[in-house]
């Protein structure tokens, strides 16, 4: 059952929040042992019977997230907090609108590259992406309903899309990072994954403090959607290019009025080696103490970019802001000749595990660098059946705008479903 479902039924009284929260430790004891998405887990305890917006929903936590009653150990073996000061803001959030804290999950090093031991539940020789690996893996296993991540370059996005789940990066700064430890201060933004843009929306009531409502059916005449790719001359795996093909084929056929013709797109080609560039620099800041501490315990990857970062200057990285600012303006005139962007979530579907990739980030790095809000729909399926994410982005504060139409679409185009035992 998705959030809303199981909310509609305990509702009803058909089902109690004690009988949901058991049939999730069921499936986590059942499947954990193969996808291993938990780095600890909460102990069955009694639920409680307020009315809050998520009350009796149990959520995963991705382990950057300082928390209270768990500990934190970054997505490394070499620092570790039981026990923090106080919650992170969005987990106090969610606990204040009844959410039962299920755990923390699976995250990469410091949420970069260094894959941890999560694997794909679609297939358990794949990487299930990251950073927000355990997040991703959870939901999509059904062990949970819905899961917190974050996204730096691509690690909401990737992970939904290689996951056939769900994956929602709000407008950069609307929902607060307190008591998230920081990779890159102008790119780190809250994320989550879910089953059903309803528990997408329902999350982001709870977060931002809004009444929610399930969403509306739309009528998608006069929907004006842009294909685009940044990098446009990027690799993309054939059957993801495929894929997107028939996403369109699909859209015009339900009446949206699609173009590939955007002004000023190929310029926008810059955003990724920028947004390469300022997370290098942020990071090295960011992770200063980690790395004078730690350096001889940090992955070669982790350790690379810092060491970048170091090298970068200040006049580079103010360069790099302002030319951002410069892009962001050439973004605004694409919004005026389309309401969405429609990109590929990924690169390709997710690729063999091999110890050293959670998969690459290309088609989001320039979306996060912007703040601009984007959803990956599961929709397509790929290279051996494993599904592929179709990425939507909107103008920034056009969230609401965003899930809903994100919410008809995949209600007329339907999802890439394959049973997880087949």
């Amino acid at each position: 059952m998705t959030a809303v479902e199981a909310l509609q039924r305990m509702a009803d009284k058909s089902l109690s929040g004690s009988e949901y929260l058991a049939s999730c430790f069921d499936r986590i004891h059942q499947r954990e042992g193969e996808v291993q998405a938990w780095e600890c887990l909460a102990a069955p305890q009694p639920v409680s019977h307020g009315k809050g917006l998520l009350q009796n929903i149990p959520v995963g936590i991705k382990d950057i997230y300082d928390t209270r009653d768990f500990p934190t150990r970054w997505g490394t073996d070499y620092i570790r907090c039981d026990r923090s000061v106080s919650d992170a803001s969005p987990v106090a959030l969610l606990k204040n609108a009844g959410a039962f804290v299920m755990g923390k999950t699976v995250s990469t090093e410091f949420a970069y590259f260094s894959p941890g031991k999560t694997r794909n539940p679609y297939d358990l020789d794949r990487t299930p992406g990251g950073s927000s690996s355990g997040s991703a893996a959870a939901v999509a296993d059904g062990m949970v309903p819905i899961a917190l991540g974050t996204q730096t370059a691509g690690s909401i996005t990737r992970p939904a899309s290689y996951c056939n789940v769900i994956g929602f990066k709000p407008t950069y700064g609307l929902i607060s990072r307190a008591g998230i430890k920081p990779f890159s201060e102008t790119l780190d933004t809250v994320g989550y994954f879910a089953r059903s843009v309803d528990d997408i929306a329902l999350v982001h009531a709870a977060l931002t403090c809004t009444q929610f409502a399930p969403l509306a059916r739309l009528d998608l005449a006069g929907l004006k959607i842009g294909v685009i790719r940044v990098p446009s001359d990027g690799d993309l795996d054939r059957d993801v290019e495929g894929a997107l093909d028939r996403t369109c084929q699909r859209l015009s056929a339900e009446g949206v009025a699609i173009t590939s013709s955007l002004g000023h797109a190929r310029e926008l080609d810059r955003l990724v080696e920028l947004q390469s560039l300022v997370m290098a620099f942020e990071s090295s800041r960011c992770l200063a103490d980690a790395y004078f501490q730690h350096v001889d315990d940090m992955s070669d990857k982790l350790r690379e970019i810092l060491e970048r970062g170091f090298a970068i200057t200040l006049d580079e990285y103010g360069g790099a802001r302002q030319e951002t600012e410069r892009l962001q303006s050439r973004v605004a005139t694409l919004f005026k000749e389309v309401d969405l962007l429609l990109s590929p979530s990924a690169v390709n579907v997710a690729p063999l595990a091999s110890g050293i990739s959670t998969g690459d980030p290309l088609y989001s790095r320039a979306w996060t660098l912007l703040g601009l809000p984007t959803i990956s729909l599961p929709i397509e399926s790929g290279h051996h059946g494993m599904p592929v994410g179709m990425q939507l982005i909107a103008p920034r504060y056009r969230d609401p705008v965003l899930l809903g139409y994100s919410h008809e679409l995949l209600a007329r185009l339907g999802r890439y479903a394959r049973a997880l035992d087949e």
